[in-house]
């Protein structure tokens, strides 16, 4: 929207919601801009998300099929990266786990 263009819309607003009520229907127009902007963000970011882990789960199948030899380098940090995720998950099960199973030894120790 140009100036001219804004300028008449306040103007039409002004004459039809008068002057007492044209700063509350601004204030809630403008929430609801901002709420449909973060909106938007979110649902950016998560596409953005998702197209990163195809790309991923590509590289992998590559990898996997070159017999994970001779990778380019894309595809070997790729794989890498999901080697450490993978990596982290597995620790932090076996952590929760041995902190259980130490537990339960207490537990019978009683």
């Amino acid at each position: 929207m140009g100036m001219w263009e804004l300028v008449v819309v306040l103007i039409v607003g002004l004459v039809v919601l008068g002057p007492e009520r044209l700063p509350v229907a601004v204030r809630t127009v403008s929430r609801w801009i901002k709420t449909i902007k973060s909106l938007a963000n979110s649902v950016k970011a998560e596409v953005n998300e998702e197209l990163r882990v195809h790309e991923l789960h590509q590289n992998l199948k590559k990898a996997e099929q070159q017999g994970m030899q001779d990778l380019n380098p894309a595809i070997k940090d790729s794989v890498d990266e999901l080697q450490k995720a993978a990596e982290s998950v597995t620790h932090s099960y076996k952590k929760a786990s041995s902190d259980l199973t130490k537990k339960a030894n207490i537990d019978e120790q009683k």
